[in-house]
């Protein structure tokens, strides 16, 4: 079991990312933004609808060959939906992620590989009598793959495996594991 320094460390350090991250958002002007569709189901029969804010602010590093990393930021908002609540069948959740993505530098089809963690706020963390993730802070780490298209590069399709838990804050702490599609459009 971790002790309260390593969560608190841990905690601090997700923070001052969020807010690196959303306090660049201010000197964007010509980066790029886009609109993300997302739906898929998780553990005990919930299903989840999320709609996202992207932004690209053109952060690249490290070339290998033909590939780089590249910094992206989305902020979130999701409906949970599950037939097995008998406390809160709909859960609203709300968040942010910073997202670091290895993609192909050139070409009509840009394959990538993506990895992310950010926070956030649900709604009520009691799913049923018993099922609850015991606070509505919760943290979001998700792994992916995907495709950025067209003459643009405007479309991106993937696939996301995202675990949702309060990282040991409180218990219970069950977590919940979802597997999501998603489609974006840039702008």
């Amino acid at each position: 079991m971790k002790n309260k320094k390593t969560v608190l460390r841990g905690l601090t350090l997700k923070g001052v990312l969020v807010a690196l991250l959303l306090g660049g958002a201010g000197t964007a002007s010509a980066d790029q933004f886009g609109v993300q569709v997302a739906g898929g189901a998780g553990d005990h029969h919930i299903k989840k609808l999320d709609l996202g804010l992207v932004w690209d602010p053109n952060l690249t590093w490290w070339q290998i060959g033909d590939w780089h990393f590249a910094l992206i930021g989305e902020a979130h908002v999701a409906w949970w939906h599950t037939d097995e609540g008998n406390v809160h069948s709909n859960i609203g959740e709300f968040g942010v992620t910073p997202v670091i993505r290895f993609i192909k530098s050139s070409g009509l089809v840009r394959p990538f590989v993506e990895v992310g963690a950010g926070v956030r706020l649900l709604t009520s963390p009691r799913i049923s009598s018993d099922r609850t993730l015991s606070t509505s802070f919760q943290f979001a780490d998700m792994a992916g793959v995907g495709l950025q298209f067209g003459n643009r590069q405007q479309y991106v399709a993937g696939y996301r495996f995202q675990h949702v838990s309060n990282g040991g804050i409180k218990e219970p702490n069950p977590g919940i594991n979802f597997s999501q599609l998603y489609l974006q459009y840039n702008f």
